[in-house]
């Protein structure tokens, strides 16, 4: 194959994907408001998203900020700036490290399962079987995922941000021998209501993306078992990638809004 056509083929690939994507997108938001609501899906959907996550948000924040921290008293030691460590270790993760860091983790984690749980209803004719008995399988299978996902993520974002913060204070404190009144105190003075709110805005984003995409590749699935491992492996890299990307813009938007 050349590398025109190779191009080409994957040029189409991904058009496809894209426009199946926001498809799937449309399908949800029509059917947000239709009954029933599936409560009891939403409530075990956070339960899985959410409460079995904590453990890895939670310890990659702890040591990510602590690692932010001791970096960043180490070089603005040689400037005699040692105490302004707090505000630098809080900005970084409310704005960027928390939300980003949470989405990629617990994301590749919730899509990857969403994807293989799905794919492997569609390779076995069980969506299809909801289909021919007239259940509407985007409001009981897709919904509630992306309804939980908007409640979960934010949730342990903020508490991610948290464990970060106080990480960051544990080696300022007893590793640089900063005060730790004035570690909080600094936090307090220089950081504002805005700058947790556009990642938390972030991680809103993040969590429907991150869902989408996990239900869209296990409903797209075929060719099988081995299909279903070459969704689910797609899945957690076009998770990190939509992640990055969407970084960036929700980084902009958010500047023009709030700066």
């Amino acid at each position: 194959m050349s590398v025109l056509a190779y191009a080409r083929r994957h040029g189409r690939e991904s058009v496809a994907w894209y426009g199946g994507l926001g498809l799937l997108a449309l399908r949800v938001g029509r059917n947000l408001r239709l009954p029933p609501s599936y409560l009891v899906i939403v409530a075990q959907e956070i339960d899985l998203i959410g409460v079995r996550s904590l453990v890895v948000a939670l310890t990659a924040s702890l040591f990510t900020g602590m690692v932010l921290a001791l970096q960043t008293a180490v070089n603005m030691a040689r400037f005699g700036a040692e105490n302004y460590v707090g505000p630098v270790v809080a900005l970084s993760i409310l704005r960027e490290l928390g939300p980003v860091l949470t989405a990629i983790l617990v994301g590749g984690k919730v899509a990857s399962g969403i994807t293989a749980e799905l794919g492997s209803m569609k390779v076995t004719e069980q969506i299809d079987a909801l289909r021919s008995l007239g259940v509407n399988y985007v409001k009981k299978l897709i919904v509630p995922r992306i309804l939980a996902a908007l409640i979960v993520f934010p949730l342990v974002t903020t508490m991610a941000d948290a464990v970060g913060l106080v990480g960051g204070m544990l080696v300022a404190v007893f590793d640089r021998n900063v005060d730790a009144y004035l570690y909080w105190n600094t936090i307090s003075y220089w950081v504002v209501m805005k700058d947790f709110l556009s990642g938390l805005g972030k991680s809103v984003a993040f969590g429907g993306l991150i869902t989408l995409i996990g239900c869209y590749n296990g409903l797209e699935t075929e060719g099988g078992t081995e299909g279903l491992g070459h969704s689910t492996t797609s899945t957690v890299v076009q998770v990190a990638m939509a992640v990055i990307i969407s970084d960036f813009f929700l980084t902009k938007l958010f500047l023009l809004l709030f700066w």
